[in-house]
């Protein structure tokens, strides 16, 4: 099994894109995560710039944000298939709201594992808050509603949603862990998504903790015999990135981590 990594777009977005694919092919990534263009023409100089560079990339969706269920649901629908139409080899989304009921979200993931089938485009839900899987035993419920629904593991958000480090929701994060096909590998911690620097010494239990849950994803893969498992080292910028009173100054780079968290992990498991 073959596991790629992936560095998001998000904290990138105001930067030149050619000198941006530049950049992240030569720290060694396999490739972007992004939020594709909705110009038609913008999006043909992104791919093509991905393409130039030797870049792979997974789409992202987080753009549907519509309060109105029935508004939400066509925005979704068709977000997904103008995604999907481009043939990206994995769509990540953000899917649904936390407020809307458990049948409206479900009616939303039907959409999602509708136009998945039909392109033949893997899409997966981002365990992320505010949306339909923004907590781990909810999500449970979801998971066991829908056998086919495939999830990007990002468990950072359960963790602050929780105010824990899941302790006790071992069944629920199994089988999240067992739906799991795409790894977003930000640390996250009780009282926040994104710990200030996994390179700190005092934060090494809570690295380990997230650790052990992305070794299980990568075991689970393997025993398979997945051909290829990706992984995107997804820490963000501000306010994700604590800054500093008055001057914002970013206390740690996004950039370095991301680059420290795809060595660290190229390592564990090449």
């Amino acid at each position: 099994m073959e596991i790629k990594f992936f560095t998001p777009h998000w904290g990138y977005e105001h930067r030149d894109f050619k000198t941006y694919c530049h950049d992240v092919a030569k720290a060694g990534f396999d490739g972007i995560e992004l939020n594709l263009s909705t110009d038609p023409a913008e999006t043909v100089v992104q791919l093509d710039l991905l393409k130039e560079n030797g870049l792979e990339y997974v789409a992202q969706h987080s753009g549907t944000c519509a309060h109105d269920f029935e508004e939400h649901k066509a925005h979704y629908r068709e977000n997904l298939e103008r995604i999907t139409a481009l043939k990206p080899q994995k769509l990540n989304c953000h899917t649904g709201i936390d407020f809307f009921t458990f049948e409206q979200n479900l009616e939303i993931v039907d959409i999602a594992l509708e136009v998945g089938a039909s392109c033949g485009v893997p899409i997966v839900h981002e365990t992320h808050r505010g949306r339909f899987p923004y907590h781990a035993a909810l999500t449970f419920q979801y998971l066991e509603a829908r056998t086919e629904l495939r999830l990007t593991a990002d468990f950072s958000h359960w963790c602050c949603v929780s105010e824990s480090l899941l302790e006790g929701q071992e069944a629920f994060v199994d089988m999240a862990i067992e739906r799991a096909d795409h790894i977003h590998s930000r640390v996250g911690y009780d009282q926040g998504p994104q710990i200030n620097d996994p390179r700190a010494p005092e934060n090494a239990y809570i690295v380990e903790r997230f650790l052990s849950w992305w070794d299980r994803i990568v075991e689970i893969h393997q025993a398979k015999d997945s051909e290829t498992l990706t992984i995107t080292t997804e820490f963000g910028p501000w306010p994700y990135t604590a800054s500093l009173p008055l001057t914002q100054q970013a206390i740690s780079s996004q950039w370095d981590i991301n680059i420290y968290m795809m060595h660290l992990l190229r390592k564990r498991y090449r």
